[in-house]
Parts: C-alpha cells; sequence; structure tokens
C-alpha cells in the first residue's frame, strides 16, 4: 500500500509537470528566475532585458509593468535598467505550504503593441523552521508479552521547510530495550516507529522514559524533540484488526457539516478490558484535525469543517484501533474531494484608460485576466460584453482580455458609456460576474459654431445714441471646454465704401451689436454685413452669419416747398381774370418731404387770406382754386397764406406766401405789388433787358395768340386759366430735395409754360397756361423734372 501511495503521488508530479510545460506554451516567451526565502525588500532578481533578450529602452517606451493573476505586487521593474527587484519579502511556506517547487508566475505587460511574457520566479526554501512534535510528551502503553522486533507508533514532527531542509531523520536516546525505524506515509511524510529490541518485563522495569528527536537536512541542521514515555503493560497478546486494509471514499465540497464521511471498523480477538477498542487519527495534521473527526467507539468520520476543493482535493488519513491492552491495528482512509461550482469566476483589471479620444480608432480601453477557482466544467469560462456598444473584446494569453473600441466614437452623440462585462462558467448551476466600468469620450474639436439663424434683420431707429444696443447674433457650438466657447467678430465688408468699423460694434463674448454713430435713414437706409462666430479649438473652427441692419425713418425733416419759390429776388404774382369760374386753377403748391412713408405724407390748408372764401386749397395736391366767382368789389390784390405739414409725430410744417393778382383781361398791365414798386428803382437786369428785347419782336403774334386762347376758354366756360408766374432762377434745384421717391404729393402731372414780353413797372408780364396731359393718376414718388429753354419760354414737369 505504501508503494502504491507512491507511485500516485509521482504520477501527479508527472501530470503537473505536463500541465504547466503546456501552459508555458501556450503563452509568450518565459523568462525564469529564482530568489530564496525571507530575502529583503528591493533584493535584486534578476535583469529582465538581459534574460529575455529585450531592449531597456523597449521596456520604457513600451511602458513595462509586472502584473499578476491575485493583483499582488510581489516584484517590481525598474524599467530604466530592467532590474527585477522583490517588493516584499517572501514567506516560502506561506506562498506554496509543501509544495515543491515553490513556483510563481508573473506576467510582463507591454503596450504599443499589446504584448504578454510570462515570467516564473521560483521561491527557494532556506532552513528557517526546525522540527516540532505537536506534544511535549508522548505516552505508550506496551504490553509487556509483546514481542522482539514488535513495532509501535510514534507521533511524527512537522517542519514546515522542503527538500533537504524537511525533516530528516528521527533518534532516540540510547536504551537496551528499542531503536527507531523511520516510515514514509502515502502523503510522502516521514514518521518514526519505535521497535522493540528486547522483551519487556513488568516486575523488572513497568515504565520506560527517553527522549525522541527529529532532524532536518538543513546545514547546520536544526532540531526538536519530545519525551516518550513507555508504561510496561500486562498480557495482551492480540490486536485489533480492521476489515480493510484501505477505505477510499468521495464527498462533495458542499456536503453540510455534521455528515457522516465513512464507518471504519476493527476487532479484537482478547476479551475484557483487552478486547475494548478505541479508534483514533493517528499522523493525522492540524488541518485534518479540524476537518474530519472519529468517533472513538463506532469508528463513524464525520465533517466537522467545510471542504474547499480549490484548496484541497484529497486527504489521506491513517486511522488506528487501539485495545484495551495497548495493541493496534491500523487502516488507511483516502477522502477525494469532489468539485461543485461554488466559485463564481474572478475579473482582474491590469490597466483601465479614460478618458479616451473621440474620432480615434481600435484604442484599447481595458486590460483584464479572467480566472475561476474551479475545475474541469465548471472552470471553463466565457466572457462577453453589453450589447449595442461601440466595443470589442479580445482574447489574448492565458484568459488574458483586452476591451477595444469597434469603431470611432462621436462625443456628441454619446459622451459616457457604461460598459458591463459579464463572465460566466459552464458549471451546474453556471455563476457568472458582471464587472462594470464607466468610460468617459473626451472631446475633439470636430464641430463649428453654428448661428441659430443663418441671416438676421435688425431694426433700428435713425438719430440713435451712439453705443445703442440694436440686437444679438447667438451661435452655438456642440464640442466641450474650450472648443465650444464662441468668440465672434465682424467680418471685412464686401462694399469697400462701407465704413464699417465705424457704424457698429460686436462684443465678442456674447454677440450684441451695437450702432456706433447715430444713423440718419436719409443718408442710409439700409447696410449688410457678416459676422463670424470662432471657437477656441486647435485648430479653431468658424461659420458666418449675415446681419441686415434696416434704419428706420423718424420725422426729422420739416416739408420744403419747390414752388412756388421763397428765395426770388422778386415775390411770385399769379394772375388770375375776374371771369374766371368757381374751381378755376389758380397755382399749385409744389412741396416734397425728405422723410418716408407716413412722415412723408404732406397735407395743404389755406392759413390767411386778404378775402377769407375767395380762393381754397386741396388738402391733398395744394392745388389753389377759386371758390366762388368773383366781383368787383373784390381786391384786385389778394395775399395768400398757405401751410404745407406732414403726417409725423409730431408734425412738421412749412408755410408759403401767394399773391394773386385779379385782371379784368390778359391785355391789361400788370400792376406789381408794392414790394416790386419798391425795387423798381432799381437798375434793370441784363438778362431781362435782353429778354424783352427778344419778346418786343413778337409782341404783336403773342397778344393775338392769347386774346384767341381767352376767347375759346370763355366759350367753354370752364377751362384752365392762365396765371403769371416768376421768373424761373438759373439753375437746378437742389438734388437732395428733388430727387426723392415718394414725396411728390400731385395726382398728376402738369406742364407749366411761362412766357417773358415788356410791360410797364418791371418790365416783366407773366402768363401762366397749363397743359393738361391724357395720362392715367400717377402715384406719389415720382420725381421732378426739370426744363429749362432759353429765350422766351421755360418750362418744368411737376409730378
Amino acid at each position: 500500500m505504501e508503494i502504491g501511495g507512491a507511485g500516485v503521488l509521482q504520477i501527479r508530479q508527472v501530470l503537473l509537470f505536463f500541465v504547466l510545460l503546456g501552459m508555458s506554451q501556450a503563452g509568450s516567451d518565459s523568462g525564469r528566475f529564482s530568489v530564496a526565502e525571507e530575502m529583503q525588500s528591493g533584493s535584486f532578481v534578476g535583469n529582465l532585458a538581459k534574460d529575455l533578450g529585450l531592449e531597456v529602452g523597449e521596456l520604457f517606451s513600451r511602458g513595462a509593468r509586472v502584473v499578476s493573476n491575485d493583483n499582488k505586487q510581489r516584484l517590481q521593474l525598474d524599467i530604466n535598467t530592467g532590474d527585477l527587484l522583490l517588493s516584499e519579502a517572501l514567506d516560502r511556506e506561506e506562498l506554496c505550504g509543501s509544495t515543491e517547487p515553490c513556483v510563481l508566475h508573473f506576467q510582463i505587460l507591454m503596450k504599443s503593441p499589446l504584448e504578454f511574457l510570462r515570467i516564473e520566479l521560483q521561491v527557494k526554501d532556506i532552513n528557517d523552521h526546525s522540527p516540532a512534535f505537536l506534544e511535549k510528551e508522548m505516552l505508550l502503553e506496551i504490553p509487556e508479552n509483546s514481542p522482539v522486533g514488535a513495532v509501535f507508533l510514534l507521533e511524527s514532527a512537522k517542519d514546515l521547510d522542503v527538500g533537504i531542509n524537511a525533516l530528516k531523520n528521527y533518534t532516540i536516546s540510547p536504551n537496551s530495550h528499542f531503536h527507531i525505524k523511520m516510515r514514509v506515509n502515502p502523503d510522502n511524510r516521514k514518521y518514526p516507529e519505535l521497535v522493540l529490541d528486547k522483551a519487556l518485563d513488568y516486575e523488572e522495569q513497568s515504565e520506560l522514559n527517553f527522549i525522541l528527536t527529529a532532524l532536518d537536512g538543513g546545514s547546520p541542521p536544526k532540531s526538536g524533540s519530545t519525551l516518550v514515555r513507555v508504561v510496561v503493560v500486562d498480557s495482551n497478546d492480540n490486536s485489533p484488526e480492521f476489515q480493510q486494509p484501505f477505505y477510499e471514499v468521495k464527498i462533495s465540497e458542499d456536503s453540510i457539516l455534521g455528515s457522516p464521511v465513512v464507518t471504519v471498523s476493527a476487532w479484537d480477538l482478547d476479551s475484557g478490558k483487552n478486547g475494548e477498542i478505541s479508534y483514533m487519527f493517528s499522523h493525522a495534521s492540524e488541518d485534518i484535525r479540524k476537518t474530519f473527526e472519529i468517533n472513538q467507539k463506532s469508528g463513524e468520520v464525520s465533517l466537522t469543517s467545510p471542504l474547499d476543493f480549490e484548496t484541497t482535493e484529497s486527504y489521506s488519513i491513517i486511522i488506528q484501533a487501539t485495545d484495551g491492552g495497548g495493541l493496534f491495528g491500523k487502516s488507511t482512509l483516502r477522502i477525494q474531494v469532489m468539485d461543485v461550482n461554488d466559485n463564481a469566476p474572478e475579473v482582474t483589471v491590469s490597466s483601465i484608460t479614460s478618458p479616451i479620444p473621440e474620432n480615434s480608432p481600435e484604442i484599447v480601453v481595458m486590460v483584464f485576466s479572467i480566472r475561476d477557482r474551479d475545475s474541469g466544467e465548471n472552470g471553463r469560462m466565457i466572457c462577453s460584453v453589453s450589447e449595442n456598444l461601440p466595443f470589442v473584446l479580445k482574447s489574448s494569453v492565458e484568459n488574458y482580455y483586452t476591451l477595444e473600441t469597434e469603431r470611432m466614437l462621436d462625443r456628441e452623440r454619446q459622451a459616457e458609456y457604461n460598459i458591463t462585462i459579464t463572465v460566466t462558467d459552464m458549471g451546474t448551476p453556471r455563476l457568472k460576474t458582471e464587472h462594470n466600468i464607466t468610460v468617459l469620450v473626451s472631446d475633439v474639436n470636430d464641430n463649428a459654431p453654428a448661428f441659430t439663424q443663418t441671416s438676421y434683420t435688425l431694426w433700428v431707429r435713425e438719430n440713435n445714441s451712439p453705443a445703442l444696443h440694436i440686437g444679438s447674433v447667438s451661435a452655438t457650438d456642440s464640442d466641450a471646454g474650450a472648443n465650444a466657447q464662441v468668440t465672434y467678430s465682424l467680418l471685412p465688408p464686401s462694399d469697400s465704401l462701407l465704413p464699417l468699423a465705424s457704424l457698429v460694434s460686436i462684443n465678442p463674448d456674447n454677440g450684441h451689436l451695437f450702432a456706433l454713430t447715430s444713423l440718419d435713414y436719409e443718408a442710409l437706409r439700409a447696410f449688410e454685413f457678416r459676422v463670424g462666430a470662432t471657437d477656441r479649438g486647435s485648430p479653431a473652427l468658424s461659420s458666418q452669419a449675415l446681419v441686415r441692419v434696416l434704419v428706420a425713418d423718424a420725422n426729422d425733416n420739416a416739408p420744403f416747398v419747390l414752388y412756388p419759390l421763397q428765395n426770388a429776388s422778386a415775390p411770385c404774382t399769379e394772375l388770375v381774370p375776374r371771369a374766371a369760374e368757381p374751381g378755376y386753377l389758380v397755382t399749385k403748391v409744389v412741396a416734397v418731404d425728405g422723410d418716408a412713408g407716413q412722415n412723408a405724407w404732406l397735407s395743404y390748408q389755406l392759413l390767411k387770406a386778404t378775402e377769407p372764401g375767395l380762393f381754397g386749397v386741396w388738402a391733398h395736391n395744394g392745388e389753389v382754386r377759386t371758390a366762388r366767382l368773383l366781383s368787383e368789389r373784390d381786391a384786385p390784390k389778394q395775399r395768400l397764406v398757405v401751410l404745407v405739414k406732414d403726417n409725423g409725430e409730431p408734425p412738421l410744417s412749412a408755410s408759403v406766401t401767394l399773391h394773386v393778382l385779379l385782371v379784368d383781361g390778359f391785355s391789361q398791365p400788370y400792376l406789381p405789388p408794392p414790394e416790386a414798386e419798391a425795387a423798381a428803382a432799381a437798375p434793370a437786369d441784363p438778362l431781362t433787358v435782353y429778354l424783352v428785347v427778344a419778346l418786343a419782336s413778337v409782341s404783336s403774334l403773342f397778344l393775338f395768340s392769347v386774346l384767341v386762347f381767352v376767347a375759346v376758354r370763355l366759350c367753354r366756360r370752364g377751362g384752365a386759366g392762365s396765371a403769371g408766374r416768376c421768373p424761373v432762377p438759373e439753375g437746378h434745384f437742389p438734388g437732395h430735395l428733388v430727387d426723392v421717391s415718394g414725396t411728390g404729393t400731385l395726382s398728376q402731372s402738369y406742364q407749366y409754360e411761362v412766357c417773358l414780353t415788356g410791360g410797364t413797372g418791371t418790365n416783366e408780364f407773366k402768363f401762366l397756361k397749363p397743359i393738361l396731359p391724357n395720362l392715367p393718376t400717377q402715384r406719389p414718388g415720382k420725381e421732378i423734372e426739370e426744363n429749362h429753354t432759353s429765350c422766351n419760354s421755360l418750362g418744368f414737369n411737376i409730378q
């Protein structure tokens, strides 16, 4: 049986060797180092770069580091020299127990590219433990009739060291009755047996005492001793015998405490006290004594402590049956622990990268390893990651995995990912472990600012105060941090003549627009420019928007009278025949307003008159017409004051004075007003002299034409009357008053023809003849067209 136990142990060692050999071939190249236990922290283990053929610079550039399955940093790597150093003192007995050799497995993790290098560290035993007996004193009761050569079991000593430092030999103090013989049990433990050399005589010596010493193989050797007391018992010549010399049972590791494991049985041919048998464990380790107990009377072995297959797979126990006379028999009990799926997989993270930049392909987010302490199908594992996430798991060596991005990430779509890595074993029932991590996505400046509108229209009333806030533009950036901070600016205008810098400014932080100067609607009605929004990323991104500023008109221009002119050297006088019918057109007041809209809507009213009720003014077009028939009682000289008012708020106005002369016919000499008589003594204008000479030659023909015209008008009893007019001064009307659209007030166009001839007084005589065109009514807003003629006629269109 002892030979069979040694053979099983050898088979296990051979299988373990091939498993380790297969694991080393499955991974990357491995390095082997050795170190004695209990060496101080920082002790030199070996040079990794030299032993693995790596460059020291490569270790530094690739961020080499030492990782282990249990996540304990027992080694540290100096990446500057490639030296492996101890991080702490190693206790071989704590790490490996009785296992020999004691080999610790580590991995060297290197990035760019990702690579694993396996290294093995053998912890060599030193002789730091002495053999020790569990009891300070052993008591043996030996029958006196025991034959010479009888063997008696002694408690073995325990030495935590292994190899040559382990327990090697037992010695006994010199005596004439016994010598020591060393045996090896199935667990390869050495235990002593006491061999009787000389028959015992109870009457001669009833008790023997000697010292049992255990020696190890260290240099120098260490020892431990205990006192052996031999009590000689009289007359018991039959030893107990077991029904089976070898018991083997299997028990599940999840068995309930107190459950029976097996019942052993032995018998003794003796009777009485010598035939009474008691059972006990012999040479049992402390672990066995804690895990199992045996009923001394029945021989039932029961479970007293939980089993763990991952810690101990089997137990070998020597059971001793002792009768009342001190004789005993022995049997071996082998308990095989059956694995159940009671360990969930474990996840050990080696490195994690967070945050990760967006728009970057195939980034290694995490490096981790998985482990299941169960065996067989219970220890097989599958690893998966949450679905519908842009991440993928890639298997490496020895249950190492990397979590990588499957595609480029977009922070604007999702800035944070909660990832669950699930590891499930194949046992029954299946156990799983979930490891949750949060990965943040860092921002890259890949989004330009976007304006809320492609174009903005702002209104500002003219005559505004400088630095007036006229509106705002707004842009947003979907990036984050500095990449989302927007700065606003004015872009150079496409029209180089537009003084944009003196018109508006923009707040670079919030996009508020301000008018720098007071705007004038009549000078600048609208202008447009572009604004830019630029973020603070690197490189910076920008966008543009169009801003159109419309100036709203204010009523800041009073009406201006174009006709009759108020700045002439002589006042204007209109001639009206006394035979004129009611509604006879005397003249028309023509005025314009530099404003726009309702601010330029003009209305006319008669403010003062020499004879109220004789004349009337049409409110919308400024036509001055007779209100009734003229009589002899009406004064020949009439003075009218016409008020021109716009429709603004508040309204602005201007007034014009008209002089009307009532005549019996156009042959009546022209009577100048008193103001003109005062100026008669002044020297004649040269132009007037030339005109009088020219007109004198055609006076006859002119008078005839006038008489014919008057006769025709009288026959029709209703037509347009003729009127005198002031000479039109040389030169054109001011352009800014004439060329204004939308400011006219006439309902239709009138053609006036003014002729000059010789006469009394100032040698001037004027006739006004309106010519009505067959055109549709014109809308306000037409330009005043002026046509000046030379010689004897001056005419212009008023619209």
